[in-house]
């Protein structure tokens, strides 16, 4: 007779426990499943952290503020532009809020022509190996407290809604969106992720607006396809609040974006790429420009050459750019995380991921896209106040 299969080991509440690394390794053995698992911890409830951490009434305002501005954008009821400026990534909660702070005293004062949303992106698509980001690992340490970094991550986008300045952030995977999508205005697919069906079916779901990025080969068509894809109703396999598994379905959202952040076979921002766009997008679907990755040929010097030609764009009327995204910090450039270091040996205000503008560039920048929204304005109206004497 054959021995009983031999039974999963499991913890009072359900969890399998942890095996060690060594037999996670070790090869094929005689168990059915989880041969390469090391062990599973339990993740906080969604609606727990929500309670542990409540949007403030003013964090609410401004979340619903910035996603109705970006609504009216997006359909032409604004002729403001959409700006999503702010760090690659934020590992440093203290100077995000320091950042913030400046950012919404700028935000205020071109608040006429400037639709202000601040990135606070807190995971990181990786093409090997590396950080992924606040929430998978808030120590930077290796330690994966990701039960913490929900929490770190909560407690920042709370406050920083609560000072006033909307914010954005990329849907990396399909389960964080629960506990963070109440504070978000704006949402973006990243290049990697543009044709996961997982994502068209997320942002198909979600509250507010969401711009997918060409594909990482420059390709413009896929962004098109998922923007037409997230705007149709999807049933999946989703979570709840609870945290539990559930068939999801959504009505479709038809306020996605396409951006433009270059590719392999280069940047896409210029004037030229520009109408290529024009003339392959849908009606009514309009475009921002990322001023970083492939356009500015990842050299962070670059991006406001990006910005300032996308700016004279806007200046001669062409209003099918509704947005731009900028990677700025406080300070310039990128730092490497000293082996084994932590937090303890970075340099505050620089970026651990992608490169940045410093805050002190990125002023100059976003008044010139302020200057062009203005010049726009009076070139459209003089285009339609000439339409309107040749018709009478």
């Amino acid at each position: 007779m054959s021995p009983p299969a031999a039974m999963p080991m499991f913890n009072a509440e359900g969890f399998r426990q942890t095996k060690s690394a060594a037999s996670s390794i070790s090869g094929f053995n005689d168990e059915p499943e989880d041969v390469r698992i090391v062990g599973y911890d339990p993740l906080v409830p969604p609606a727990l952290l929500q309670l542990e951490f409540p949007a403030s009434q003013q964090s609410i305002e401004t979340v619903i503020r910035g996603r109705k501005g970006a609504i009216k954008i997006l359909t032409q009821k604004s002729d403001k532009l959409l700006v999503v400026v702010g760090p690659c990534s934020i590992h440093d909660p203290e100077a995000a809020y320091d950042y913030a702070h400046r950012l919404r005293q700028l935000a205020d004062r071109l608040k006429d022509d400037l639709l202000i949303v601040m990135r606070a992106y807190l995971e990181k698509p990786r093409t090997t190996v590396g950080w992924k980001g606040l929430i998978n690992d808030p120590d930077i340490d290796e330690s994966f407290q990701i039960n913490k970094g929900l929490r770190v991550s909560r407690q920042l986008f709370c406050k920083l809604t609560d000072m006033g300045i909307p914010i954005a952030s990329e849907m990396l995977d399909t389960i964080s969106p629960q506990f963070l999508a109440d504070l978000l205005s704006v949402g973006a697919i990243g290049a990697r992720t543009t044709e996961s069906q997982l994502h068209r079916e997320l942002a198909s779901g979600v509250s507010f607006p969401v711009g997918f990025k060409n594909g990482t080969d420059g390709s413009l068509d896929v962004a098109i396809s998922a923007v037409r894809a997230a705007s149709q109703p999807h049933h999946f396999m989703g979570v709840t609040k609870q945290g539990l598994a559930a068939i999801t379905t959504t009505k479709g959202n038809e306020h996605c974006f396409v951006i433009l952040r270059g590719g392999k076979r280069g940047p896409n921002f210029d004037a030229e790429h520009i109408q290529d766009a024009k003339s392959k997008l849908p009606a009514g679907t309009l475009l921002m420009v990322d001023c970083s990755h492939g356009n500015s040929n990842k050299d962070y010097r670059n991006q406001p050459k990006v910005a300032k030609c996308v700016a004279d764009q806007i200046r001669q009327g062409e209003d099918i750019i509704m947005g731009l995204m900028i990677e700025s910090n406080i300070g310039p450039g990128r730092q490497d995380v000293p082996p084994h270091a932590g937090k303890e040996m970075l340099k505050y205000g620089v970026s651990i991921t992608d490169a940045c503008v410093a805050w002190e560039d990125t002023v100059p920048m976003l008044e010139d896209l302020a200057d062009a929204v203005r010049c726009r304005r009076a070139v459209l109206a003089a285009r339609n106040a000439a339409e309107v004497a040749q018709i009478n």
